[in-house]
């Protein structure tokens, strides 16, 4: 394993922290083109795996056969912000399959929206499994159930048949045994895996090719579509994978997972983009993501322009101050060369 510093932080002018890890940049095939670090890296998914955590409800035609739209899709990969859209649509869900918010097994926690923004916490409010960012996932989860008449009491749990279908299908869509894949529990209490960086991002390059997609076709079309058409239920105001997809109109398909992990895919380029900070640290993720896009020469003047503010971010005190900032330090290395 060799990790490489991806970024400095600095303060007064001199560097304070180095985040290291690795970046793999693979084409439609998985061949690895581009690099830094170890792109082998193992690494656990997190909220990254949410469209092929789906990629079961659509392979059964889920959305049809239930009458759920593009926007409820796009919820069920999303880490979404806890906004009033985000609950709804999680509501409606649960609404269509005769469930309500005590079904969702995720937890609850204050709303991501109120820190994005800036924003005062009222203080008289209390939170439900709704406001998760998760929950449009396990809605999701439970409309698998629904439909196959599966118990909705043990969903997560790791031998429910839902969470062998999700395995099945990974291993699957992997090329690898999927009960032989590294697993943990995620934040939200659903099963996690971990794999190579490169595998993860050769599932955003296939993801980005959406019906194109020789094994799935139909039901990466419907994720890839649900995702870039309805950033916004995917992601949260002032997030970066709401500003990519709409920045891009549609021809990037980004994902953040917790403890730093980013993926991409590019539809005009045919590339899969994934990332992993080694000490989980996010602030300084959006730094490297900008700069890999920009050095694979994915940036016209309007998309640069729009995520300006990821590339060299400053840091400020409590008080507003600037007092350093956060910059990436790495070159991407052809493969093979």
């Amino acid at each position: 394993m060799k990790l490489v510093p991806l970024v400095e932080t600095t303060r007064g002018g001199h560097v304070e922290n180095i985040h290291f890890g690795s970046v793999a940049v693979v084409d439609t095939s998985g061949k690895l083109l581009w690099y830094a670090g170890d792109p082998e890296f193992p690494t656990f998914t997190r909220s990254a795996l949410k469209p092929f955590q789906a990629l079961p409800f659509m392979l059964d035609d889920g959305p049809a056969r239930l009458g759920l739209s593009l926007r409820e899709v796009a919820v069920m990969c999303a880490s979404h912000s806890g906004e009033e859209q985000h609950v709804d649509t999680v509501r409606g869900i649960l609404d269509r399959i005769g469930l309500d918010e005590s079904h969702l097994q995720c937890g609850c926690h204050q709303p991501t929206f109120y820190e994005t923004l800036n924003l005062r916490v009222p203080g008289d409010r209390t939170w439900t499994p709704l406001q998760h960012n998760c929950s449009g996932k396990h809605s999701g989860f439970l409309a698998w159930c629904t439909l196959h008449g599966a118990p909705t009491e043990t969903y997560v749990d790791p031998d429910h048949p839902l969470q062998r279908e999700v395995r099945l299908r990974l291993g699957e869509t992997l090329g690898m045994d999927g009960d032989m894949l590294a697993r943990g529990i995620d934040g939200c209490s659903a099963p996690n895996y971990a794999f190579p960086l490169s595998r993860l991002a050769h599932l955003y390059a296939r993801l980005a090719q959406g019906a194109s997609d020789p094994q799935w076709g139909a039901a990466m079309g419907t994720l890839r579509e649900a995702m870039t058409m309805h950033p916004e239920l995917v992601s949260g105001e002032g997030r970066s994978d709401l500003v990519y997809m709409s920045v891009s109109k549609g021809d990037w398909v980004t994902k953040v997972g917790a403890d730093a992990v980013q993926a991409v895919g590019v539809t005009s380029a045919g590339l899969g983009i994934a990332i992993k900070i080694s000490d989980g640290a996010p602030r300084s993720l959006q730094a490297v993501t900008m700069s890999v896009l920009d050095q694979l020469g994915l940036m016209n003047e309007e998309r640069a322009a729009a995520v300006e503010r990821y590339r060299q971010p400053p840091l400020r005190n409590w008080r507003g101050t600037v007092v350093g900032d956060i910059r990436p330090v790495f070159r991407l290395a052809r493969a093979g060369s």
